[in-house]
């Protein structure tokens, strides 16, 4: 096989020669960094066969073969896209509805996914799903309005928020996915590197408080966005022909970009950092500040956190490293996984740092089999030690040890708040991110007309920036009128919920998330009235259709995993601060059995937790063989002697006429009433200025 792909510029003056071949596939080893390695590079004449090797004459010459090192399909579409240009380029173009499997996996990098609505039986109808990028969930007015236009054009008439601080467009059909793309682009927005094997959206805080803190994570965040950005230009060639999009980054990101000190870089490529194989699997970082565990920082393959000095000045970064949910199906060699400490650096060497141990995965990462080729796997197989030192040499300096930080804590920027310049912001809660219907185009009235701009945040939520205190009293109305309430009125259980797309347009899901997870909401919270637990506890709660791990359910309290048609794992012991990794309680329950474990743990959580303790740590410290014992033994709660809460229903004849209601709505009346009077205060509330 002929390649000149994968070689550094050592090599240049080789490859330039027609007459030269390269021998085997020796992964992407740049100019300086083959001293980091022991496999030789082999290069031979391609018009001789012949060597200088003198042998024998009775002894016949074995011929020499060299085995080329595995790749999956995706390394080859890589190698031969020109960049991830082709075959994409000319798919585009044919009459077809979809595109073949080298360019649908292509398109990744461009940030969208083919897709097919998987509800309809027949032919498949194709269509394709878009993913804006949008570092530390930063959106313009502009950008906004664009993308609600663009929803209702060319969608399905709705905005997907998703847990990365990004948007989702579902449902454009092939034929328009230029004019959306280059609409985005236009409004200074993107969706390069959105998907791919590269580096993903780089989470920050959302909230858009003047804290010299935030904004330096935030800036921190957006540099590193930069710095990881594609350069050889191949996403502009496809949607807007090449036309040059102006765009200013600040000069230490160039400058760290370039350097190649310390072997990182591939010479005179059009592409410094990534060469032609990009990295092995998707790379996902966040930057956050003491404290603020918004970001879910662990679960990221790295995790960066501002240290500041005794004046609360930003002098470096805490860096953690191997974070990662995905799992596949039924294998239980892939696994999720927490970040673990790597070490410190000055401010001034973040993305020298960042930039080593991206380079130390491309260089490290399983390119064979890409359900272990994330970043977690390879520190999973070296150990922290190894990966640290390798690093190193990339970094050219020792990591110093990490500086101690307080606790974490979950933080939703939910309702009002001050942001220090005078201005407010509003965070709004989103059941699953979806905006449509009232709530999409008052969201729509409200930005457009006070030119607002926004953020998203990784909980699915988005927060409404730069308000004017007179103009608070009116958009409290406006929301409250769209079913946008302030946080106190929303049932605390789905003030934390989150749940992935799956069904029907996503083609990994083998279950329901999204349109599943609001009944199981109400199911749990008539649990908890069955056991007499208080409308404002809660428990952190998420559901994916399968085991990837979009919406991190593996850092839930309770987290529901898709194992087969409506199937789930039951996961249990996150923490509500994101800070412990759940683990797999129970395999394949039905959907419709939920409460027959549900119940249990939540009876014995109510009645044997220690004070204050949360769900998550009442299993882990009860231990999942108890737990199962308490499963397995349930009968039931204790019924008390009254059917009816008094406090409530004044009379026995009210609370009869409620019951029959309630049950037509699979609800408790108890329920039902507390609902009916939660809506009436609010809308009472809601009307008046905050």
């Amino acid at each position: 096989m002929t390649t000149t792909a994968s070689f550094g510029a050592a090599d240049t003056a080789l490859l330039k020669d027609p007459k030269v071949q390269i021998g085997s596939f020796h992964g992407l080893k740049s100019a300086s960094s083959l001293a980091l390695t022991t496999k030789p590079v082999h290069a031979y004449w391609g018009f001789s066969s012949k060597r200088s090797l003198i042998r024998a004459v009775s002894t016949p010459a074995k011929p020499q073969t060299i085995t080329e090192p595995k790749r999956s399909k995706v390394e080859i579409f890589k190698e031969q896209s020109n960049y991830i240009r082709y075959p994409l380029n000319e798919e585009l173009l044919t009459d077809a509805p979809n595109i073949n499997e080298p360019a649908t996996q292509l398109i990744k990098f461009h940030g969208s996914y083919q897709q097919y609505n998987r509800d309809e039986r027949g032919p498949k109808s194709y269509s394709f799903m878009l993913r804006t990028k949008n570092p530390c969930g930063k959106v313009s007015n502009q950008l906004y309005l664009t993308m609600d236009d663009l929803a209702d054009q060319f969608g399905i008439g709705t905005l997907r928020l998703t847990t990365r601080q990004t948007f989702q467009l579902h449902g454009v059909l092939k034929k328009d996915l230029k004019t959306v793309m280059s609409s985005i682009i236009k409004s200074m927005g993107s969706t390069l590197g959105a998907c791919g094997d590269l580096n993903r959206n780089v989470l920050a805080p959302a909230a858009p408080v003047v804290r010299e803190d935030y904004l330096f994570a935030q800036q921190t965040a957006e540099n590193i966005a930069s710095l990881l950005t594609p350069q050889s230009g191949f996403y502009y060639d496809v949607w807007v022909d090449g036309e040059k999009i102006m765009t200013a980054e600040p000069p230490e990101v160039t400058k760290a970009r370039n350097d190649n000190s310390h072997g990182t870089n591939f010479l005179d490529s059009p592409e410094p950092i990534y060469g032609t194989q990009f990295l092995p699997r998707k790379f996902k970082i966040a930057v956050t500040v003491p404290t603020d565990n918004s970001v879910d920082i662990l679960t990221n393959d790295i995790g960066v956190v501002v240290v500041t000095d005794d004046d609360g000045k930003p002098k470096g970064f805490n860096i953690y490293v191997g974070g990662g949910m995905g799992r596949t199906l039924r294998i239980e060699t892939t696994f999720p996984r927490l970040a673990e400490p790597l070490g410190y650096v000055p401010k001034e060497d973040i993305l020298y740092a960042i930039k080593a141990i991206v380079v130390t995965q491309r260089e490290n990462g399983r390119r064979d089999d890409r359900k272990y080729s994330r970043m977690k796997y390879l520190i999973d197989s070296w150990g922290i030690e190894k990966f640290r030192s390798v690093v190193e040499q990339y970094y050219g300096k020792k990591f110093e040890p990490l500086h101690e930080l307080p606790e974490w804590e979950f933080n939703s920027y939910l309702g009002w708040h001050e942001q220090g310049d005078g201005n407010s912001f509003c965070g709004l809660h989103v059941d699953n991110g979806r905006v449509g219907g009232i709530k999409k185009k008052t969201l729509r009235e409200i930005i457009e007309k006070y030119s607002l701009s926004v953020r998203l945040t990784p909980n699915q939520n988005i927060i409404l920036c730069d308000i004017r205190k007179a103009w608070k009293p009116p958009i409290t109305t406006a929301l409250a009128q769209a079913g946008l309430l302030q946080p106190r009125f929303v049932d605390p259980l789905n003030l934390t919920a989150m749940a992935c797309p799956a069904f029907p347009l996503c083609p990994l899901a083998v279950t329901e998330a999204e349109r599943s997870i609001p009944d199981i909401l109400k199911r749990v919270r008539a649990v908890f009235e069955k056991v007499g637990l208080k409308y404002n506890e809660s428990v952190v709660i998420r559901m994916t259709g399968c085991p990837n791990g979009c919406a991190r359910p593996y850092m839930a309290e309770l987290g529901l995993v898709g194992d087969g048609p409506n199937s789930y794992q039951i996961w249990l012991g996150g923490t509500p601060n994101q800070t412990s990794l759940a683990r797999s309680f129970m395999n394949k329950v039905k959907v419709q059995d939920l409460e027959k474990v549900f119940e249990p743990l939540f009876y014995h959580w109510k009645r044997k937790r220690q004070s204050k303790e949360s769900f998550g740590d009442f299993t882990n410290r009860m231990g999942f063989e108890k737990l199962q014992e308490l499963v397995d033994k349930w009968e039931g709660p204790v019924v008390g002697a009254s059917r009816y809460n008094l406090q409530v229903f004044a009379d026995r004849e009210t609370y009869e006429a409620m019951d029959k209601l309630a049950r037509l709505q699979n609800k408790s009346a108890h329920r039902l009433a507390i609902e009916v009077i939660r809506e009436f205060v609010a809308a009472q509330q809601n009307g008046k200025s905050e």
